[in-house]
Protein backbone atom coordinates (compact mmCIF):
# COMPACT_ATOMS: atom_id res chain seq x y z
CA UNK A 1 0.00 0.00 0.00
CA UNK A 2 1.17 3.52 -0.52
CA UNK A 3 1.30 6.33 2.20
CA UNK A 4 -1.10 6.54 4.59
CA UNK A 5 -0.95 9.80 6.18
CA UNK A 6 -3.17 10.18 9.33
CA UNK A 7 -3.02 13.64 11.15
CA UNK A 8 -5.61 15.03 13.94
CA UNK A 9 -5.51 18.22 16.14
CA UNK A 10 -7.44 19.02 19.38
CA UNK A 11 -5.53 22.74 19.79
CA UNK A 12 -8.88 24.20 19.95
CA UNK A 13 -12.13 23.94 20.55
CA UNK A 14 -12.64 20.75 17.94
CA UNK A 15 -11.57 17.43 17.43
CA UNK A 16 -9.96 17.26 13.73
CA UNK A 17 -8.79 14.81 11.66
CA UNK A 18 -7.47 14.16 8.11
CA UNK A 19 -6.46 11.02 6.24
CA UNK A 20 -4.53 11.33 3.07
CA UNK A 21 -4.55 7.57 1.31
CA UNK A 22 -3.27 8.03 -1.86
CA UNK A 23 -5.48 10.80 -4.17
CA UNK A 24 -8.22 10.35 -1.73
CA UNK A 25 -8.39 12.67 1.49
CA UNK A 26 -11.61 11.47 4.23
CA UNK A 27 -11.79 14.40 6.88
CA UNK A 28 -13.42 14.96 10.34
CA UNK A 29 -13.99 17.49 12.24
CA UNK A 30 -16.22 17.70 15.53
CA UNK A 31 -16.27 20.89 17.35
CA UNK A 32 -16.13 20.72 20.98
CA UNK A 33 -14.91 22.85 23.93
CA UNK A 34 -14.27 19.36 25.99
CA UNK A 35 -14.39 15.61 25.87
CA UNK A 36 -11.60 15.51 23.08
CA UNK A 37 -9.69 13.07 25.28
CA UNK A 38 -12.70 10.85 25.15
CA UNK A 39 -13.77 11.33 21.39
CA UNK A 40 -10.36 11.79 19.74
CA UNK A 41 -9.74 7.52 19.49
CA UNK A 42 -13.08 6.69 18.54
CA UNK A 43 -13.03 9.33 15.93
CA UNK A 44 -10.19 8.26 14.17
CA UNK A 45 -11.63 4.70 14.36
CA UNK A 46 -14.58 6.02 12.19
CA UNK A 47 -11.79 8.19 9.90
CA UNK A 48 -10.06 4.46 9.37
CA UNK A 49 -12.99 2.30 8.75
CA UNK A 50 -14.58 4.95 6.35
CA UNK A 51 -11.52 4.54 4.17
CA UNK A 52 -11.58 1.08 4.54
CA UNK A 53 -8.05 0.56 6.12
CA UNK A 54 -6.59 -0.32 9.59
CA UNK A 55 -4.06 0.70 11.91
CA UNK A 56 -1.52 -1.40 10.70
CA UNK A 57 -1.97 0.04 6.92
CA UNK A 58 -0.82 3.72 8.28
CA UNK A 59 2.89 5.02 7.35
CA UNK A 60 3.13 8.28 9.16
CA UNK A 61 1.40 9.87 11.75
CA UNK A 62 1.05 13.75 11.68
CA UNK A 63 -0.71 15.57 15.04
CA UNK A 64 -1.40 19.61 15.78
CA UNK A 65 1.39 20.66 18.46
CA UNK A 66 -0.55 24.37 19.06
CA UNK A 67 -0.33 27.26 19.98
CA UNK A 68 -4.08 26.52 21.78
CA UNK A 69 -5.33 25.05 24.51
CA UNK A 70 -3.19 23.85 26.71
CA UNK A 71 -5.17 20.77 27.42
CA UNK A 72 -6.06 20.13 23.94
CA UNK A 73 -2.51 20.10 22.94
CA UNK A 74 -1.30 17.52 25.23
CA UNK A 75 -3.91 15.26 24.23
CA UNK A 76 -2.88 15.28 20.77
CA UNK A 77 0.62 15.24 21.28
CA UNK A 78 0.40 11.86 23.73
CA UNK A 79 -2.13 10.05 21.49
CA UNK A 80 0.14 10.48 18.86
CA UNK A 81 3.47 9.57 20.85
CA UNK A 82 1.72 6.94 21.58
CA UNK A 83 0.32 5.60 18.76
CA UNK A 84 4.03 5.95 16.96
CA UNK A 85 5.18 3.88 19.48
CA UNK A 86 2.81 1.07 19.58
CA UNK A 87 2.39 1.01 15.70
CA UNK A 88 6.41 1.38 15.16
CA UNK A 89 5.69 4.86 13.00
CA UNK A 90 6.92 7.99 12.31
CA UNK A 91 5.27 10.77 14.03
CA UNK A 92 5.58 14.59 12.44
CA UNK A 93 4.51 17.50 14.54
CA UNK A 94 3.32 21.04 13.40
CA UNK A 95 2.24 24.28 14.48
CA UNK A 96 -0.86 25.60 14.66
CA UNK A 97 0.35 28.98 13.07
CA UNK A 98 2.50 26.74 9.95
CA UNK A 99 -1.13 25.06 8.94
CA UNK A 100 -2.92 28.02 9.02
CA UNK A 101 -0.63 29.38 6.75
CA UNK A 102 -0.23 26.59 4.55
CA UNK A 103 -1.60 26.76 0.91
CA UNK A 104 -1.54 31.03 1.27
CA UNK A 105 0.31 33.29 -0.66
CA UNK A 106 3.51 34.47 0.32
CA UNK A 107 4.42 37.34 2.43
CA UNK A 108 1.54 36.54 4.88
CA UNK A 109 1.17 36.75 8.70
CA UNK A 110 -0.75 34.89 10.92
CA UNK A 111 -2.56 36.60 13.68
CA UNK A 112 -4.10 33.93 15.96
CA UNK A 113 -6.38 34.89 19.38
CA UNK A 114 -4.60 33.78 22.24
CA UNK A 115 -7.26 35.54 24.48
CA UNK A 116 -6.87 38.22 27.43
CA UNK A 117 -6.00 40.86 24.79
CA UNK A 118 -3.11 38.99 23.35
CA UNK A 119 -2.31 37.47 20.05
CA UNK A 120 -0.35 34.45 18.64
CA UNK A 121 2.05 35.82 15.47
CA UNK A 122 4.33 34.31 13.04
CA UNK A 123 5.33 36.18 9.86
CA UNK A 124 5.74 33.96 6.72
CA UNK A 125 8.12 34.16 3.36
CA UNK A 126 10.38 35.66 4.88
CA UNK A 127 9.65 33.47 7.97
CA UNK A 128 9.75 34.37 11.89
CA UNK A 129 9.65 32.97 14.87
CA UNK A 130 6.17 33.07 16.68
CA UNK A 131 5.91 35.26 19.71
CA UNK A 132 2.93 35.96 21.97
CA UNK A 133 2.36 40.07 21.98
CA UNK A 134 -0.46 42.16 22.62
CA UNK A 135 -3.05 42.58 20.34
CA UNK A 136 -3.25 46.33 20.82
CA UNK A 137 0.68 46.97 19.61
CA UNK A 138 0.44 44.34 16.84
CA UNK A 139 2.80 46.25 14.39
CA UNK A 140 1.93 46.61 10.70
CA UNK A 141 1.87 44.16 8.21
CA UNK A 142 2.27 45.34 4.25
CA UNK A 143 0.99 41.37 3.38
CA UNK A 144 -1.98 39.28 4.05
CA UNK A 145 -2.84 38.08 6.91
CA UNK A 146 -4.90 35.19 7.94
CA UNK A 147 -6.24 33.94 11.51
CA UNK A 148 -8.55 34.56 14.09
CA UNK A 149 -7.32 37.54 15.27
CA UNK A 150 -6.83 39.14 11.39
CA UNK A 151 -8.29 42.30 10.47
CA UNK A 152 -8.61 41.48 7.14
CA UNK A 153 -8.16 37.66 6.85
CA UNK A 154 -7.78 35.25 3.71
CA UNK A 155 -9.92 31.97 4.25
CA UNK A 156 -7.88 29.37 4.64
CA UNK A 157 -7.09 27.45 1.81
CA UNK A 158 -7.87 23.86 3.33
CA UNK A 159 -9.02 22.42 6.70
CA UNK A 160 -6.62 22.51 9.45
CA UNK A 161 -6.25 18.95 9.85
CA UNK A 162 -5.30 18.55 6.05
CA UNK A 163 -2.91 20.57 6.53
CA UNK A 164 -1.23 19.04 9.11
CA UNK A 165 -1.14 16.23 7.36
CA UNK A 166 0.20 17.56 3.67
CA UNK A 167 2.71 19.32 5.62
CA UNK A 168 4.10 16.54 7.84
CA UNK A 169 3.84 14.57 4.33
CA UNK A 170 6.13 16.81 2.94
CA UNK A 171 8.55 16.24 5.73
CA UNK A 172 8.65 12.41 5.97
CA UNK A 173 11.99 12.32 4.30
CA UNK A 174 14.02 14.50 6.70
CA UNK A 175 14.66 13.35 9.81
CA UNK A 176 12.09 15.37 12.84
CA UNK A 177 11.81 15.64 16.30
CA UNK A 178 9.64 13.53 18.06
CA UNK A 179 6.05 15.80 18.54
CA UNK A 180 5.97 18.04 21.61
CA UNK A 181 3.81 20.99 22.82
CA UNK A 182 4.22 24.25 20.86
CA UNK A 183 3.33 26.39 24.11
CA UNK A 184 4.07 30.33 23.92
CA UNK A 185 3.01 30.96 27.16
CA UNK A 186 2.41 29.01 30.76
CA UNK A 187 -0.96 26.95 31.37
CA UNK A 188 -3.56 28.96 33.33
CA UNK A 189 -3.91 26.70 36.00
CA UNK A 190 -1.75 27.20 39.13
CA UNK A 191 -0.14 25.18 42.05
CA UNK A 192 -2.34 25.12 45.01
CA UNK A 193 -1.56 27.85 47.54
CA UNK A 194 -1.96 25.61 50.18
CA UNK A 195 1.11 25.10 52.31
CA UNK A 196 2.05 21.48 52.20
CA UNK A 197 0.43 18.74 55.70
CA UNK A 198 3.14 18.86 58.47
CA UNK A 199 3.98 15.32 59.10
CA UNK A 200 4.19 14.84 62.96
CA UNK A 201 6.61 11.91 64.67
CA UNK A 202 4.22 9.48 66.47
Amino acid sequence: MSAAVLAFDTSGPHCAACLLLQDQVFLRQEDMAKGQAERLMPLLEELLAEAGIGWRDLTLLAVGTGPGNFTGVRIAVAAARGLALGLGIPAIGVTTLEALAHGLPRPLRVVEDARRGMVYVQSFGPGSAAILTEAASLPAFAGPETGSAAKAPLPPAMPLAEAIARIAASRAGSPQPRPAPFYLRGADALPPSDPPPVILDA
